[in-house]
Order: structure tokens, then sequence, then C-alpha cells
């Protein structure tokens, strides 16, 4: 039985417009980084401020709660495999280069390098069959995109001299964790009946996996001395919430590459306007104009051709 009536269109825009969340999201806790020193601290201070409003989420919901002992039911069962409930960790490294990459790079340098993680793990996801859509075969046109992908981020370090192949590696591998995460928390969601269910859970996991990072961070490095008084720098985990569920809402209807797609449009063009109006790092460079109009070349051809599913 169909999860949901959405048009696919539909939720095509619902993606990128929470694409543009994810670049805001990069730009508030690459600052909050800035102002701290510490970008240990800062991913755990921004997931754990959006476990606080989970768990009120929680608390007024009933279905969530309901959700919660259904997972715990098809766990037991092994119907959800177990793995499935870790899709956080995707989420926490992601916050976690937001605050130690990208105020290196610039926002849009770190977001071409996560557009082309995404936009790989989706293809391979897709093809491997593990989404809650079922396998989608990949296709001449979806591959090209790929390589076009990955040929925006060699365009991108080229023409801006980022120093350390690591800068642009790591959002590449933080991107394939990325679209393995939105997979996970459509299969818990699924599961749970309920978006806020596997939200909460996506947040438990990621909070805690940060906060033994920052503690661990803490001690080798001490607290922050000084916090920033801007209430904005505080609502990164607040933005992840909104996300989060979004994903979890739509991949079943888009499937994760096209999902993939459509929100990292929205990070691409979003994350430029950001670093023309209120740079990172620097400002934006040719490359990192280059990069992102070929990454989101790379996102059309992608998402051009029809889904070809097969059985599993």
């Amino acid at each position: 039985m169909s999860q949901s009536k959405l048009p696919v269109w539909a939720a095509l825009v619902g993606s990128g417009l929470a694409g543009v969340l994810v670049a805001l999201q990069s730009r508030i806790n690459g600052g909050l980084s800035q102002e701290l020193g510490n970008g240990y601290v800062t991913a755990a201070a921004s997931f754990g401020s959006g476990l606080v409003v989970m768990c009120l989420a929680m608390l007024i919901s009933r279905r969530g709660r309901a959700g919660l002992r259904q997972i715990r039911t098809e766990v037991r069962s092994g119907s959800l495999p177990l793995w499935t409930l870790f899709g956080g960790a995707g989420g926490a490294f992601f916050v976690l280069a937001q605050g130690l990459v990208a105020p290196i790079t610039g926002l849009a340098l770190f977001t071409v390098g996560i557009v082309a993680g995404q936009v790989l793990g989706g293809l391979v996801l897709d093809r491997v069959g593990l989404g809650p859509g079922g396998r989608i075969d990949p296709t001449p046109m979806r591959i090209a995109g790929t390589a076009l992908a990955i040929v925006a981020v060699a365009l991108s370090v080229g023409l801006s001299g980022v120093h350390g192949v690591w800068l642009m590696v790591f959002p590449v591998v933080i991107g394939a964790l990325v679209s393995a995460q939105s997979m996970v928390n459509g299969l818990v969601r699924a599961a749970a009946q309920s978006a806020i269910t596997s939200t909460f859970v996506n947040f438990v996991v990621g909070t805690t996996i940060l906060v033994v990072m920052a503690v661990v961070s803490v001690g080798v490095t001490g607290w922050p001395t000084e916090w920033p008084t801007a209430p904005y720098f505080y609502i990164g985990g607040i933005i992840g919430t909104l996300f989060i569920a979004i994903a979890a809402m739509l991949v079943r209807t888009a499937g994760v590459l096209l999902l993939s797609m459509s929100n990292v449009a929205g990070q691409l063009l979003a994350s430029v306007a950001f670093e023309a109006g209120v740079p990172l790092a620097g400002g934006l460079t040719q490359g990192m104009i280059a990069g992102s109009a070929v990454a989101l070349l790379a996102v059309v051809i992608a998402a051009l051709p029809g889904r070809r599913s097969s059985a599993a």
C-alpha cells in the first residue's frame, strides 16, 4: 500500500527547501565554531539543542511514543534491522564537519563536497536497494551526473587553491553518510509510522556520539572561554530537526537519489548566496562559483531520467 499520495514533484520541491535549511545550518554552525574555537563543542551543542526539541515533541505526541514501542517490536521480531537505528551517526558527522571544515573552505566549497558525496551515496544506495523505495537501477544519465559531481569537486579545488586534499575528501565522505542517513531514517519512519519517532531516534544517537567527542576535546584543549550572545548562533539544532523530519517523510516518495538531487540543489544555491552576502571564509571565489555551477548541472543530469525499479 502506498505510504503517501504526495506527488513526486511536490516531494522534490519540499526537499529543495530543506536543502536551503541545511545551508543555513552550516552557516550558523560554522560561525559558532569560529566564535568558540572548538568544532566538537559546537557540534554537540547544535545536536543537543535539537534533541531537547525532539524530547518535547515526544512528550506531546502520542503517536511519537507509540512509534517507539512499534520500533522496539519491529527490532525484536527482526523486521527492522538494528543497524537502521544508527542513522544519526551520519547527521552527527555532518554537523561536526560544519564546524571543522566549512570555516576553512568556505560554505560554497564545503557544500560542493557534500553534494558530490550525496550524489554518489544516493546512486549506490538506490542501486543496492536498501532504501524504503526499493532497488532503483542506475541509468547512463545518473552515472554521468555522479561523475560530473566528482568533477565539480576537482574543479573547485583546482581553482580555489585549497591546501590539503582531506579538506574536500572529508565533505565527500560525509555527504555519502548524509544519503545513508536519509535512507535509514525513512526505514525507521516507515516502521514507526511517525516522523517524530524517527527524528527522535536520530538525535539520540547523534547527540551521544558528539557529546563523547566533545568531552574528549574539552579534556585536551579545555572549555571555550567565551560564548557568543546572539541567539541565532544556537538555532542550528532546531533547523536540523526540520531537515531530518522532512527527509524521512519524503524519501519513500522521491527515492534516495532524487531526494538527494533536489536537496543538494537547494543547498548549492543557498550556500552561494550566503557566501556572497555573509561569507564564512573570505567570500566567493571563481572556484566556488564554477564548482557550484557544475555540481548543480550534475544534479539536473542525474535527476532527469525516470526511475526504474527491479526486485531486490
